[in-house]
């Protein structure tokens, strides 16, 4: 026996029989276990590794009700497990792979910041700086918010602006310039920099930034200053180039929380910075390995590590981040484009995505040079936190929990309580009440502050509202207030008195003049100005029009300009354009509330024109030349 052995136990050893065989095998079960060492086994393979999560994942998906997803783990710079689950196609069956495209959704975010990052790191901007000085063009709400909003603000969500998702989500623009027309309409709901925001337009103007200083589109600076390097060539940044893809996911949401159901794809379009590349397990692997292993790919600096610093660390606290019964997760904060947390003591750094039929979560832990990469073709789904979980939990040594059965648990007790705080909801709808115009009066083109519009026509005896991409039927509530229902609601006859409204209002004529939606329910509603459609006209059918028309010795003039467009000239005040809406009726377009009818005798001949506005009616006399 080595004598460095025996002195070790030397101090215990007693003249007892039993103590000293107790010591005996103490010092054999240390000369077994050196013995082991100096063998040097080999480390579990991936396969054995991570064999329990077939069967795990299985139950994921059945349990679920999902399509499919894909998940990849990343230890240090290499891929120790990428593996595809269910299918990329429901309806075909075609499985998942771990080269399957899915949306990442928000998952882009640390993808735009970043290249805010490298700009910042060339001192072509300071993130501490007003972001005006880089976009002049943009207003904010107020001069506080304009002389003081600085891009740190905007990369951590922190400059007092809720979301206004309806804006961009309702009604999309390719344009990121028309899209940052829209902030000067965005009432802030905080003071700047005192409460955590989630608003999905300031990474759009983070993306705007980038345009601006390059001189190139935000798809191109992604491209080019990260997914080159990274060699994510399995890897895009917009709809359009995701249709091209050889191997990608259809997307799916749950209907009726039974059946699988598949979904349009969501062109993001202008509000790409914030949520729109698509990519695949093993791609996103190279983005998490570049983080875990402080900015750098196969060696080559990618992001300055200056940066990648700040970014995982604590920038705005999103909420107190208490822990849960079980202690599993301490403080909930946010760095720049990414959540930051300690999971069951672990240092975890996190962001989700989601867009129609998609969810994801690109999830690292710094400290332990692990990453966790979950995408799922399922709408808003729990999949991701449970395989994230589940592999965080294998991956850390920490002791086992059925993440599974605990989010599901509480997924189902959540919609039970739901249901049952609707039963005891008090109902503030007014019987009995009716709409105070005719359908048709409700029907014409209404336009908020930032160009957002809609359209509301008449469908039979019913009303229907038409968006870009999407349509809802109006049924009436109580006075002028009417619910939107999409269409499932109204094949199902709905009743629940739930989900959002419309409420119109008159003006000083009694004609239906606005209408306005709670779409921030931090702030006032947002108002629509209500305006005729225009009807499509031909030259001919405008010339019977034209003319000099006399309104109390004052001579108005109706004439036709640009081929097909009747406009009308009162003396000293400018040309207003007349836009047809019904027979013998106009507009005047962009002056709510004033509208042309002229009277038309039984030979076809107009003989004279009234001006209808808010102050009264007046006619005037068409002067007819001999």
């Amino acid at each position: 026996m080595p004598t460095n052995f025996y002195y070790i136990f030397s101090p215990h050893l007693i003249n007892t029989k039993s103590r000293y065989m107790k010591q005996l095998f103490a010092i054999v079960s240390c000369l077994i276990f050196f013995g082991s060492i100096a063998q040097k086994p080999k480390k579990p393979s991936s396969a054995n590794l991570f064999a329990s999560f077939d069967t795990a994942f299985a139950r994921v998906l059945k349990d679920w009700k999902a399509a499919g997803f894909a998940v990849a783990v990343v230890e240090k710079d290499k891929i120790i497990y990428a593996k595809g689950f269910g299918y990329k196609d429901y309806e075909a069956k075609l499985p998942v792979t771990p080269n399957t495209q899915f949306a990442i959704g928000s998952c882009t975010k640390a993808f735009t910041s970043s290249l805010i990052g490298l700009l910042d790191a060339d001192n072509k901007v300071d993130i501490d700086k007003p972001v005006r000085n880089y976009l002049p063009a943009l207003n904010f709400y107020n001069n506080e918010m304009n002389d003081n909003i600085t891009l740190r603000d905007m990369m951590c969500h922190r400059t007092g602006v809720s979301r206004y998702d309806y804006s961009w989500y309702y009604f999309p623009s390719h344009s990121k310039d028309s899209l940052m027309q829209r902030m000067q309409y965005m009432e802030p709901s905080e003071p700047l920099r005192k409460k955590w925001q989630y608003n999905n337009f300031m990474f759009m103007l983070q993306g705007l930034v980038t345009e601006k200083i390059t001189g190139e589109s935000w798809e191109e600076n992604i491209r080019k200053k990260i997914l080159v390097p990274l060699e994510m060539d399995n890897t895009n940044a917009s709809l359009a180039e995701w249709m091209k893809a050889k191997d990608i996911s259809k997307g799916y949401n749950l209907k009726n929380d039974s059946i699988i159901n598949k979904t349009d794809y969501y062109d993001i379009a202008g509000m790409a910075p914030a949520g729109s590349i698509n990519s695949s397990v093993n791609d996103m692997a190279k983005w998490i390995s570049m983080w875990i292993n402080g900015g750098k790919y196969k060696g080559k600096e990618i992001l300055p590590s200056a940066y990648l610093n700040e970014a995982i660390s604590s920038q705005m606290v999103m909420a107190g981040g208490l822990p849960g019964k079980k202690a599993d997760v301490f403080m909930s904060n946010y760095g720049f484009g990414w959540m930051l947390s300690s999971y069951r003591g672990h240092y975890r750094v996190e962001h989700g995505g989601n867009i129609d039929g998609f969810s994801a979560s690109t999830c690292f832990f710094p400290s332990d040079s692990i990453g966790i990469i979950v995408l799922c073709n399922q709408n808003g789904s729990s999949v991701n936190a449970i395989v994230r979980n589940l592999v965080s939990d294998k991956l850390l040594g920490l002791e086992y929990r059925d993440w599974q059965m605990e989010l599901y648990s509480a997924d189902t007790a959540g919609k039970a309580k739901a249901k049952q705080a609707l039963k005891t909801m008090t109902s503030i709808k007014k019987t009995g009440t009716k709409p105070s115009h005719a359908t048709a009066d409700y029907a014409g083109i209404y336009t908020a502050g930032g160009k957002e519009n809609f359209e509301i026509a008449t469908n039979g005896d019913s009303l229907v509202m038409m968006l870009p991409n999407n349509k809802f039927w109006l049924r009436h509530f109580h006075y002028d207030v009417f619910q939107l229902l999409d269409k499932d609601d109204i094949l199902a006859k709905d009743t629940s008195e739930e989900g959002l409204k419309i409420m119109f209002a008159i003006d000083e004529s009694g004609n239906i003049a606005s209408a306005s939606m709670p779409l921030e329910g931090t702030v006032k509603p947002i108002v629509f100005t209500k305006s005729a459609k225009a009807l499509p006209v031909v030259k001919d059918s405008l010339q019977k029009y034209v003319g000099d028309y006399n309104l109390a010795d004052v001579v108005l003039k109706a004439y036709i300009k640009n081929e097909n467009k009747l406009y009308l000239f009162v003396p000293g005040q400018p040309e207003y354009e007349l836009v047809p809406n019904e027979k013998d009726k106009f507009s005047l377009k962009g002056i709510p509330g004033f509208t042309v009818e002229f009277t038309v005798n039984a030979k076809g001949e107009v003989t004279e024109l009234t001006s209808v506005q808010p102050n009264g009616s007046f006619k005037a006399v068409k002067i007819i030349k001999l």
